[in-house]
């Protein structure tokens, strides 16, 4: 591939880092520094969703007298929600792109229903069944990614279509009925958790944990930190602005931390859950996917200026067809993990999880207009739900209630979008 998309990429569209698609791109003029307006908004951007985040478990750890942090509770919020945050993958690519899907949960549904009919009624091996599954779930992200991106109808309504179109196809697959129990193996990606390979350890008053699960945590802090000093190195190579070295070390210093609190808690209750390494997975690949791949770059780049980047050499069609493409096998595998879950693949999975997804990408910094957003924002987001789900349900809040704050949450994310781009004398849609 020649690397003129991947430039042109590079000045159609940013990321929420003010950061080019493919890497340390510009964020402004060159020897604006850091403190001009532009600048400040990017970096509100950036940090306000995970201090947002963190603000939400304070609070609720505060109205639960600590319950929301115990290790099994915490285990409980991933495994719960780890089929929303496998959407929110894909979501959040789409909508950088300035597309939209709402078939996600229809897809969910009729997926889980693929898989369960290939497991239990055809007794079809497992592996076999789940590599089935997902092209069946590649196929139809193919199906509506032709509509959007070669017939040109509009993304909304073809997914709006696709929701009822693969909702009617899980009840002719279902017959309206429930199918299950699923092999223990599907089980156990869903809600099983690693084994104690390495025995355990003593933590002093917090008793034992798992030793495997503390290096596994170890490792990824030690990855964090290595990733953000090279793209600290880059940026200076480039001669930009960078965060002094005392900020820089202190933001590793909070990241790390949390995420040794959290592999602490879980290496106490069960152990790592096998959902989480999956996840842990996606999120690594689709990071690199995003920053670093010449096709990551694409997607930025016809998020964030169509024109600019048809102009530049940038097969749009193709872009925004494999995207829809990995939306579809995104769709696949979290309604595989639902099924699971749930042992059963049923006629009424996957409702509103679009809605979930959705509202992960924009909590998380997706822009309302498409090419910006980050795959661990739109992780973020979904976590933001999840603790709102749950730590509401342990003050025992009507559910009308929390629909209530999710939906006020969703609306002040977006509203926060659209301050910030007014701040930086972007134009906003009117």
């Amino acid at each position: 591939m020649s690397s003129a998309p991947a430039n042109a990429g590079a000045g159609a569209g940013t990321d929420a880092s003010g950061t080019g698609p493919g890497g340390p791109g510009k964020a402004g003029p060159a020897g604006d520094g850091g403190g001009s307006p532009y600048r400040l908004s990017i970096n509100i951007r950036q940090s306000g969703i995970y201090v947002a985040f963190a603000l939400i478990v304070v609070l609720f750890t505060a109205l639960t007298g600590g319950d929301l942090l115990q290790p099994q509770n915490i285990s409980n919020i991933i495994v719960q929600n780890s089929y929303i945050l496998i959407l929110a993958i894909g979501m959040i690519l789409v909508i950088i792109s300035g597309h939209i899907d709402l078939s996600v949960g229809s897809v969910v549904a009729v997926t889980g229903a693929i898989a369960a009919v290939l497991m239990v009624n055809h007794d079809l091996a497992w592996p076999v069944a789940l590599l089935v599954t997902l092209a069946a779930g590649g196929l139809i992200g193919a199906w509506q990614g032709y509509w959007i991106a070669y017939f040109g109808i509009p993304s909304f309504i073809v997914t709006l279509a696709g929701m009822l179109l693969f909702r009617a196809l899980t009840l002719t697959v279902l017959g309206n009925q429930g199918i299950g129990p699923f092999p223990s193996e599907v089980r156990t990606l869903s809600n099983g958790f690693t084994a104690g390979y390495l025995g355990n350890v003593g933590l002093g008053a917090l008793g034992g944990a798992d030793l495997f699960s503390l290096l596994a945590g170890v490792a990824a802090v030690a990855g964090l930190a290595a990733a953000q000093w090279r793209t600290r190195t880059a940026r200076l190579g480039y001669g930009q602005t960078v965060d002094p070295f005392p900020v820089f070390v202190l933001k590793i210093a909070a990241a790390g931390a949390l995420i040794m609190a959290v592999t602490v808690q879980l290496a106490r209750f069960r152990n790592l859950p096998w959902v989480l390494v999956l996840l842990a997975a996606l999120v690594l690949g689709y990071t690199l996917l995003t920053n670093r791949a010449v096709f990551g770059r694409r997607i930025y780049a016809v998020g964030g200026n169509l024109q600019a980047a048809t102009l530049s050499g940038v097969k749009v069609r193709s872009v925004v067809f494999w995207i829809f493409v990995n939306m579809g096998v995104l769709s696949a595998l979290a309604g595989i993990i639902f099924a699971g879950r749930l042992n059963q693949a049923g006629p009424t999975a996957g409702n509103t999880f679009e809605l979930d997804a959705i509202a992960a990408a924009f909590i998380g910094g997706a822009a309302v207009q498409g090419g910006v957003g980050k795959v661990v924002g739109a992780i973020t987001g979904g976590l933001i739900m999840g603790v709102i789900n749950n730590g509401m349900s342990l003050i025992g809040a009507p559910s009308e209630r929390v629909m209530l704050v999710k939906g006020i949450v969703l609306l002040a994310a977006v509203a926060f979008d659209v301050w910030t781009k007014r701040r930086a004398g972007a134009p906003v849609l009117r």
